[in-house]
C-alpha cells in the first residue's frame, strides 16, 4: 500500500504544486491511519483527537483555497 501511495503522490505532482500535494497526502494519511486505529484497533476517540484531526483537514483546505 505504501508503494501505491507513493505512486499516486508522484502522479499528482504533474498537476499540483509540491507543497499542496504533500499537505494533502500527509493529511489524508494521518486521517486514514487515525480512523483505522479507532475503528479496528479499539483506540480511544475523544474531543481533543477529533479537534486535532479537524484542524489538520482545515489546514489543508486552507492551503488549497489560499
Amino acid at each position: 500500500m505504501y508503494l501505491l501511495s507513493m505512486w499516486g503522490f508522484n502522479l499528482s505532482l504533474a498537476q499540483v504544486p509540491v507543497g499542496i500535494a504533500y499537505a494533502v497526502w500527509s493529511a489524508l494519511g494521518t486521517t486514514l491511519v487515525s480512523t483505522i486505529g479507532i475503528l479496528h484497533f479499539d483506540e480511544t476517540m475523544n474531543w481533543k483527537k477529533a479537534v486535532c484531526l479537524l484542524l489538520i483537514v482545515a489546514g489543508v483546505v486552507g492551503l488549497n483555497v489560499g
